[in-house]
């Protein structure tokens, strides 16, 4: 937006007096990375395993396994970190085990790192699912309740006991779930002994994709100076072409002389340059950050490199990648860098044959690729964080994300409450710098026909929001009632709907009514813009049949078809967006209604595709098209 002479000082001014709108958290989640005063060490690879297969599932506790090397209390296994491990044996009894599994492993600690005493060593979990408990050398160092976000430990004094001897890691996990966790579950006992063992228990889950358990992502131990940058927080604007960086830098450890702060271009070349802890970076003929397919060159960005000085000596040093970019709303529209954008993404899950939902960088190589030939310009982390490397990912490339914290939830007490707000905090302050994320989303179809739904939702949303006034909020539900406990408060509605599917089955005729219809209530009610969060159809590849019918691919395309066309209709006025349920097939629980997974993916599990890929990038490039970018080769 163009203001001309004194208006645009004057605007220029109340930027930077409304700028500092998210509020800082108790401690940093800096992502790890290496520099001249930064090391980091990698610990993933093959762990010793062994599953607590005790009726209480406690003897780990009882026995106190991590006092010694888990080898030393009974048979192990080898177990690939990072990894679910639920499909790694021929065992149907792990694939589907609940309770506490235990992983151990001896690492040598670097001698520099133990002799320094000015060197803090930490170890951190990129995730674990759910329940963690970590010890090092049989001193238990956190736990973290949470299946998806990251926690560390600083250990320095404890490997400097005994500095010659092997560093012992020992991690629990507990994949339980209960009416206070996120998600909920329960545990059911089957008590007739005339069908069931004693003891014999089931755990029941409302969310419909497999309930992988493991250590997910990698294990780090990772280097900082004892007095070291802990956090830094980002916001960005412009006007005209001068871009604002607005930023904050805590330190930890003890006083910092002097905090520099220095912004280089993609290319390394200077660009400005401010001291302090807080302050503002002016940037003269900025590159702002631009989705893939709406600029000629998407996912620009700059690095801040932050140096902490002491003495006149530089003692830390961290470079953080941004982006310039804005983010706004109206009601009938989404803003980026004040420009309409029309999200034409999907839904994907962490799922692959063998890993489950382990971090593997050739699949995540592998569906970007993919998902840019598709043209697919965002996507919704459905229904939980996904790694920050896959964050990274999407910075680079220009792709928009919904970051999503949790997926089906229908217990709204108190405990469920607070924690829910953790977890929240947990997430913007890992995920709050990346410009790729435009909207959080704090809660995927929640069962809110239950009276104490609305306060909850409320209190959620308005604590997001007190978090981060930068980003929109939402909550994906799937019918207006559920949406009348947080449709107030919410800055976008999406929506899930599955006509034809769920729904009269099989009768695709009567799509574009339902669907319109379904539009204009939301609308009508809200005043706020729509996408339609999901909507698609089962299909097993290679199954044909004309006229369609369901599970055939013919008929996954004739549903989408229905879908996109009501989306047309509806394009130029109040909705926003269209993301596809989903990108590939998926793992679920054994049941009667899926048949080895749910076959919604455009994409089989193995990232083959169906016919409906073919049908869905015709229809992304026609759309990036029409803003002006070129169809592909």
């Amino acid at each position: 937006m163009s203001v001309p002479g004194s208006f645009a000082v004057l605007r220029l001014l109340w930027l930077l007096s409304v700028f500092g709108t998210v509020l800082p958290l108790d401690g940093g989640m800096l992502f790890p990375r290496e520099s001249s005063f930064r090391e980091v060490k990698e610990l993933n690879g093959l762990w010793d395993f062994r599953a607590d297969g005790s009726p209480n599932r406690n003897e780990g506790f009882e026995k106190a396994w991590h006092k010694r090397q888990l080898a030393e209390t009974g048979p192990v296994i080898e177990m690939p970190v990072p990894a679910s491990y639920n499909d790694i044996t021929q065992d149907p009894t792990l694939r589907d085990f609940i309770g506490w599994v235990w992983y151990d492993r001896e690492v040598a600690v670097p001698a520099r790192w133990i002799s320094d005493q000015g060197t803090r060593v930490v170890l951190r979990v990129g995730s674990a699912h759910y329940y963690s408990i970590v010890w090092v050398n049989g001193e238990k160092v956190t736990e973290h309740e949470g299946g998806h976000l990251p926690f560390e430990a600083e250990i320095s004094s404890l490997i400097r006991r005994e500095p010659m001897k092997p560093c012992r890691i020992t991690i629990a996990v507990n994949n339980t779930l209960t009416l206070e966790t996120l998600p909920p579950g329960t545990i059911q006992y089957m008590n007739d002994s005339s069908r069931y063992p004693d003891g014999f228990f089931v755990q029941n889950m409302d969310f419909d994709f497999f309930n992988y358990a493991g250590i997910h992502r990698p294990v780090l131990l990772y280097t900082t100076p004892k007095v070291y940058v802990d956090d830094i927080t980002v916001e960005t604007n412009f006007m005209d072409n001068t871009g604002l960086i607005r930023y904050k830098v805590s330190v930890q450890g003890g006083f910092s002389n002097t905090l520099n702060i220095t912004l280089m271009d993609k290319d390394g070349h200077f660009v400005a340059s401010s001291n302090g802890s807080s302050g503002v970076l002016r940037v003269v003929d900025v590159k702002l950050w631009w989705p893939y397919l709406m600029h000629e060159n998407p996912g620009y960005l700059y690095s801040m490199k932050v140096r902490q000085h002491a003495h006149r000596h530089v003692r830390d040093e961290y470079t953080l990648p941004l982006g310039i970019r804005t983010v706004n709303v109206t009601n009938t529209q989404f803003l980026i860098n004040n420009k309409p954008f029309y999200f034409h993404g999907v839904n994907k899950h962490e799922d692959a044959d063998i890993r489950g939902r382990g971090f593997d960088w050739p699949l995540i190589v592998k569906d970007f690729n993919l998902m840019k030939w598709l043209g697919v310009n965002s996507f919704r982390t459905s229904h939980y964080p996904y790694a920050e490397e896959i964050l990274q990912m999407c910075d680079r490339h220009g792709i928009v994300l919904i970051d999503e914290l949790l997926p089906h939830i229908s217990v709204f007490g108190n405990a469920s409450l607070s924690h829910h707000l953790v977890v929240m905090d947990e997430l913007v302050r890992r995920d709050k710098n990346h410009p790729s994320v435009v909207m959080w989303s704090v809660a995927n179809e929640p069962a809110s026909e239950m009276p104490p739904a609305e306060f909850y939702f409320k209190t959620l949303i308005e604590h997001t929001k007190a978090l981060d006034q930068t980003r929109p909020v939402t909550y994906v539900t799937i019918a207006e009632a559920d949406m009348d406990k947080g449709g107030p408060y919410v800055d976008v509605v999406c929506v899930n709907s599955y006509f034809a599917w769920y729904f009269d089955q099989g009768r695709l005729d009567i799509v574009p009514l339902q669907l319109s219809t379904h539009f204009e209530n939301w609308y009508r009610k809200y005043q706020r813009p729509i996408i339609q969060s999901e909507y698609g159809a089962d299909a097993v590849p290679g199954l044909h049949m004309d006229p369609p019918m369901m599970f055939t691919e013919e008929y996954q395309n004739a549903l989408l078809q229905s879908y996109h066309d009501v989306f047309d209709q509806k394009r130029n006025q109040y909705f926003i967006g269209e993301l596809i349920w989903n990108f590939a097939d998926f793992m679920t629980a054994q049941g009667i209604y899926r048949v080895v997974g749910n076959k919604k993916g455009i994409f089989t599990r193995q990232r083959q595709p169906k016919a409906a890929a073919f049908l869905l990038r015709k229809r992304y490039w026609r759309l990036a098209n029409e803003t002006g970018r070129l169809l592909p080769d």
